[in-house]
């Protein structure tokens, strides 16, 4: 390790968002997370400056709403600690809805999550009753409908984007749920709730979770 870096050791924070906190936006669980980690006396490394922001990074961001099971965070820390019991310790610290399933050490040279995350898992359940034939029809037809059928103007965009390349896997699950693999990061996103737009689904009442992320290794 190089002595002159100010960061000393840096973690990845596997954990999952519930409950209340998945109206709560990225920012605020940033914020929540510092609470935490200081609670939990963890010697989180300060950015310098009159404003000092604590080395703390999500791994990407997760739309309103949507519970998850996979999510990471990324801590520097000015000093190293051992990781035997940290799991626990943060998890006493933690509030409600914030679940800590696992932490692991990182050289502290690594790139950034956020540009190494590329691909995220979903699980759509609807909450009322669902003929699912013409859900299974929509799939077929997404599958098999051209770049041009699939151009869609993006908000803040220039030009058009094809989103087929942005869906790896749609599939029903044997209870009805639909199970969806999408782009996320920096090469191209697409959101469940406009999936569920293209599929014709976008007025059905849905509960969706993450079930994981694909980074970069």
């Amino acid at each position: 390790m190089n002595s002159n870096t100010p960061i000393k050791q840096r973690l990845y924070i596997t954990f999952g968002k519930f409950d209340s906190l998945i109206y709560i936006s990225n920012l605020d669980v940033a914020k929540l997370w510092e609470r935490a980690l200081r609670r939990a006396s963890i010697p989180i490394l300060y950015s310098e400056g009159f404003n000092p922001r604590p080395r703390i990074a999500l791994a990407t961001a997760l739309p309103l709403g949507i519970s998850s099971e996979c999510e990471i965070l990324d801590v520097s820390l000015r000093e190293p600690i051992p990781l035997e019991g940290l799991t626990e310790r943060i998890s006493a610290a933690s509030p409600p809805g914030l679940r800590v399933y696992g932490i692991t050490e990182v050289p502290v040279r690594s790139p950034a999550l956020t540009a190494r995350a590329r691909s995220a898992e979903y699980r759509i359940t609807f909450d009322d009753p669902l003929d699912l034939d013409p859900l299974r029809s929509a799939i077929t037809e997404l599958w098999k409908a051209d770049e041009r059928a699939l151009a869609r103007d993006r908000k803040g965009k220039s030009k058009t984007v094809n989103i087929r390349p942005l869906i790896y896997q749609l599939e029903l699950d044997e209870g009805g749920a639909l199970l969806a693999h999408l782009a996320i990061g920096e090469t191209g996103n697409l959101r469940p709730e406009e999936l569920l737009a293209e599929l014709g689904f976008g007025e059905q009442v849905v509960t969706v979770h993450r079930v994981r992320l694909h980074i970069d290794p």
